[in-house]
């Protein structure tokens, strides 16, 4: 499965520096955020619940909880929910689909995803998804490293309606995070 993307980038000693300076300076938490890092247990029904353009999302565990390192979130979406085609310069994203069925695109592969299957969206490769089937699906989204909850929040702070397009993409942009 998306088997061709075993593309890994390389980047040189300058350009690591700056993307680490984009993403101490934009995205990670500050430091003082985590001074005592503690054990969390997060029940079904506990976590923050937001909605992202239509994309229901519960925060389970932020970069607050595990010092930056990552960002878990429930997603809860019925048939003809749609993320369209963007691209991260700083996150990877892993799709566990717990229930129902997403179409994923990653790079130039679509393909349909059901209950137990699993896909990795790596940094600097497009992709989109798309709920399909006739049932809700609930699908865990890991980001490494752990920030987008900010821009998720930001975003999820947008009136109800029509989304402003231009007004996703200025915030989304602030995050590196750019549609296509």
């Amino acid at each position: 499965m998306f088997g061709a993307l075993a593309f890994a980038p390389t980047l040189t000693s300058c350009e690591e520096k700056n993307r680490n300076e984009k993403l101490t300076a934009k995205v990670l938490p500050k430091e003082e955020d985590f001074k005592q890092q503690t054990p969390k247990i997060v029940k079904t029904n506990e976590g923050k619940i937001i909605n992202v353009i239509g994309d229901k999302q519960t925060f389970k565990l932020t970069g607050k909880d595990t010092n930056g390192q990552f960002l878990l979130i429930e997603e809860l979406n019925e048939p003809g929910t749609v993320i369209p085609l963007h691209v991260h310069e700083n996150e990877d994203e892993i799709f566990k689909i717990l229930e129902g069925e997403m179409e994923l695109t990653i790079g130039n592969e679509t393909m349909t995803l059901t209950e137990g299957d699993l896909a990795f969206a790596p940094r600097g490769i497009p992709h989109s998804w798309k709920i399909v089937g006739d049932k809700t699906a609930k699908v865990i989204l890991s980001v490494f490293p752990a920030g987008l909850e900010y821009m998720f929040e930001e975003l999820g702070e947008l009136p109800p309606g029509p989304p402003n397009f231009e007004t996703i993409t200025k915030i989304c942009g602030k995050y590196d995070v750019r549609f296509l």
